[in-house]
């Protein structure tokens, strides 16, 4: 099985490697490409063309860029189900979420065709006395991105179709364990006519990684993935006076006042805690019962419908139709760090009261499947609690009142996301003002905000300025640039 190419400067390419690794679909074991580890020498191959393609594309008018972004959205509506099955196949995520990922990148892909009128600039006429002021936004160079495995193909959506309609240049770099949905997408951006340059695929590792956050010609860089290594990338970034979007790791809590409609709650919970097998950032692992009756209430429903999920290969077509399925976590690697999570949480004196470590599923003895797995009698500060586990792991909590959950949420270091189940309009209106978290949902379990919204979260789960995706995005790829103009009269 030859590795796969890179596509730089309008050609794919074999890659300068340092050797390959399997991409291996987490249900079954199978191998489906081998992902190239390029070199430093091939990422900088990448981003000089990115670098020479820069000029003509940024004279490009924005109403030629957006209708080349337009046929590109075109192809990727036509060619939607083949990439959610590519998804499935990589990730191991249930066909409706991975439907889900291709229609948010559509979208998002949509609001920046809207480029004519996102890019526009303000002007102040009569700033001083026959003087005026102007602010243009303008492109600035080469940007990159360092993508996560869990949502191969929408998070590069977040940023890489603004970057190209407000006339920068792009190198994307996919996690290596996910390749092949970015890949396709590479293949539709170059039958749209983008120019060669202006879209670059480098296949890697961290060290494809490093490269591109310590190369000069590199004027931004987006990465998602944990807080951890966020700090890193701030900090090289701050180096090398690169612009940055890093969002971090999350910890997303559910609160349910005695007054929410339960029925709807435990279902919406559930889509919320164990969609993509619990490795979204927006996934909700931490539920917070208010008042004694809730949390027993919440306890008791919670795992009841937790053991009804079914655990399957998504590409089951037995499980085909299933609103609700949970795939595999992503890798071996992944799983053992759930499993002593989970040892953890037993040891800290927290009840196990639904244990998903046995589960097995018929057929798929190379998966990596857990089954559900539920935490009750959960204390703030547990590390079940401050860890974001990745994995279909719940710990549910209880508070006495609305203060005290939201102080649980205000004391956890991540402030990703937060949603609060009530028909109380004083209780959701205190909860959105006073919860320390960017993305919050009332009624809403999974509160990520559509395309034209910005995406991001708070304190330790955000270390940027701006955020992805809608007006956000346009700033952080656009230089502000301010004139100020005045003119005598020539007689």
């Amino acid at each position: 099985m030859d590795p796969l190419k890179n596509y730089i400067a309008g050609q794919w390419t074999d890659a300068d490697s340092h050797g390959a690794l399997d991409v291996e679909n987490p249900a079954t074991g199978e191998i489906l490409a081998r992902v190239p580890l390029s070199t430093a020498a091939e990422t900088d191959r990448a981003l000089a063309a990115a670098r020479d393609a820069f000029p003509r594309w940024s004279d490009t008018p924005v109403s030629g860029r957006c209708e080349l972004l337009f046929r590109f959205a075109e192809l990727l509506r036509a060619n939607a189900e083949v990439l959610t099955r590519q998804i499935t196949e990589e990730n191991g995520k249930s066909l409706a979420d991975s439907r889900a990922e291709v229609k948010r990148a559509l979208e998002n892909t949509e609001v920046a065709c809207g480029m004519s009128v996102l890019q526009q600039g303000d002007k102040l006429i009569g700033a001083a006395a026959g003087i005026d002021g102007e602010v243009l936004r303008l492109p600035i160079g080469p940007f990159g991105m360092i993508a996560p495995f869990n949502f191969p193909l929408m998070v590069p959506f977040w940023f890489f179709p603004y970057a190209l309609a407000a006339g920068n240049t792009y190198v994307v770099k996919p996690s290596e364990q996910v390749p092949l949905s970015v890949h396709r997408v590479s293949g539709l951006i170059h039958e749209a006519g983008f120019p060669p340059g202006v879209f670059n695929l480098v296949h890697g590792d961290r060290r494809a990684a490093e490269r591109l956050l310590e190369h000069p010609d590199l004027r931004g860089i987006s990465f998602v993935g944990t807080s951890r290594v966020c700090r890193i990338v701030a900090a090289r970034c701050a180096e090398t006076n690169k612009r940055f979007q890093a969002l971090g790791s999350a910890k997303n809590h559910l609160v349910a006042m005695p007054d929410a409609k339960m029925d709807e709650v435990i279902r919406n919970m559930i889509t919320s805690c164990y969609g993509c097998a619990g490795q979204r950032c927006m996934a909700s692992s931490a539920i917070v019962g208010v008042g004694e009756a809730t949390y027993h209430e919440v306890c008791k429903r919670f795992v009841e419908a937790s053991r009804r999920v079914p655990v399957a290969d998504p590409l089951d077509p037995a499980v085909a139709d299933e609103p609700m399925v949970m795939g595999p976590v992503i890798s071996a690697r992944s799983k053992q760090f759930i499993l002593e999570m989970i040892q953890a949480g037993i040891d800290e004196g927290a009840t196990l009261a639904l244990d998903g470590r046995e589960l097995v599923v018929p057929g798929c003895r190379q998966g990596h499947f857990l089954g559900p797995t539920v935490f009750t009698d959960v204390q703030p500060g547990m590390k079940i609690h401050q860890t974001e586990i990745f994995g279909p792991v719940v710990v549910i909590l209880k508070a006495e009142s609305l203060d005290e959950a939201i102080a649980i949420i205000n004391n956890h270091p991540y402030g990703n996301g937060a949603s609060i189940y009530t028909q109380n309009g004083h209780y959701a209106r205190q909860f959105k003002l006073r919860t320390a978290a960017g993305m919050i949902g009332v009624n809403v379990g999974i509160p990520a905000p559509v395309a034209s919204l910005p995406f991001g979260g708070m304190r330790s789960s955000l270390f940027a300025d701006t955020k992805g995706q809608g007006k956000a995005a346009i700033r952080f790829f656009t230089e502000e640039k301010i004139i100020t103009e005045r003119y005598w009269s020539e007689t």
